[in-house]
């Protein structure tokens, strides 16, 4: 008798915790489908470039220590990190690997802006 009822706990504690769990998943899609459709079409060519490169925007900016897409600055912080990890003095070809990507998904997302920028300019064709 008691195990009938051990079962039946162990049941109704499994359904509860599959009912959070799916809550919880639907509310997940939302969001990002909320998130994707607030990033527009930039956002898919962005995230489009992000896994190209294997890294977020926010990665990249973060390994090149830029706030900012400033194409002087990115070159400017690229050149220091690069010779600074570089094997012959002591460096990481790994950490010199990752200041390339990060230089590379920056360019991209440079090059995605400016795309948007020259399409916003053109009139629209009727």
């Amino acid at each position: 008798m008691e195990a009938k009822y051990l079962a039946q706990i162990i049941v109704m504690g499994v359904q509860v915790v599959g009912r959070a769990f799916a809550r919880a998943l639907q509310q997940e899609f939302a969001a990002s489908r909320a998130a994707a459709d607030a990033r527009g079409r930039a956002g898919h060519q962005s995230a489009a470039a992000s896994n190209l490169s294997g890294l977020s925007l926010q990665e990249a900016q973060q390994i090149l220590n830029v706030s900012k897409l400033s194409p002087e600055e990115i070159q400017k912080n690229y050149e220091h990190l690069f010779k600074v990890n570089d094997k012959s003095v002591g460096g990481s070809f790994y950490l010199q690997s990752k200041v390339v990507r990060a230089k590379e998904r920056l360019e991209e997302e440079l090059r995605i802006q400016a795309q948007e920028d020259r399409e916003r300019e053109q009139p629209p064709k009727t």
